[in-house]
């Protein structure tokens, strides 16, 4: 089978598996990421097929909406590469990528790195970051029911994996201990530039923010 079938395949899979997701991790985030890192991956010479199978698979069964559990999307995505006919190696580094892509917390440690790796991983950052992040980060606060914002509850930049995955903080915080920090942790010289924009996009919606919290 050519890769281009293989592709188109697996966007057809990828949209049936999320079509009832919440709206921060359906189709059109993934299909986002996609697009972004296509875009990387030409600029950093990555291998697009790789790039192109990891990006659309990599949010096929979300931890966070499965319990927790870390091993549910790579079998998916493994199983059906599998019945696609992909080479064994490139599966391999697929289900690898959907392994380390996630942010996991500021403490957590990446165990592998690829150049296609990078371009999705900073893709999906891309993507969880400007106008669209902050659409993404009150859509899933208030899919969970967290509150937008309670001054009396710090951010917390010192948790651990498990107490990241199990955080009832407010919206407003996740500010703090994810997304502003996303901007120094691209990968790429591409993925830097994109960031950039969006990053100074969600300080001036802060701003704004707190500023209507007080009345003013």
């Amino acid at each position: 089978m050519n890769s281009s079938k293989i592709i188109e395949n697996t966007i057809l899979f990828v949209k049936e598996s999320l079509k009832n997701s919440e709206g921060g991790h359906d189709w059109f985030h993934v299909e986002r990421v996609y697009n972004i890192s296509k875009n990387i991956a030409n600029k950093e010479n990555a291998d697009l097929f790789v790039v192109a199978l990891g990006a659309l698979l990599h949010d096929i069964a979300d931890s966070k909406f499965h319990g927790g559990n870390e091993l549910i999307g790579p079998k998916k995505a493994s199983s059906f590469l599998k019945d696609q006919q992909v080479d064994d190696e490139i599966i391999q580094h697929v289900v690898k990528i959907i392994e380390n892509i996630s942010f996991k917390g500021g403490n957590f440690s990446q165990g592998f790195r690829s150049l296609e790796l990078d371009c999705i991983q900073d893709a999906d950052r891309i993507d969880a970051i400007g106008a669209i992040g902050i659409a993404r980060c009150f859509s899933y606060g208030g899919y969970k029911g967290r509150s937008l914002y309670d001054p009396k509850i710090k951010p917390n930049l010192a948790m651990t994996k498990e107490e990241y995955k199990k955080s009832t903080a407010p919206s407003i915080n996740h500010f703090y201990e994810k997304l502003l920090l996303l901007k120094d942790k691209m990968n790429t010289d591409t993925g830097k530039k994109m960031a950039l924009e969006r990053h100074v996009f969600m300080q001036n919606f802060l701003d704004q923010f707190y500023k209507e919290w007080e009345g003013k």
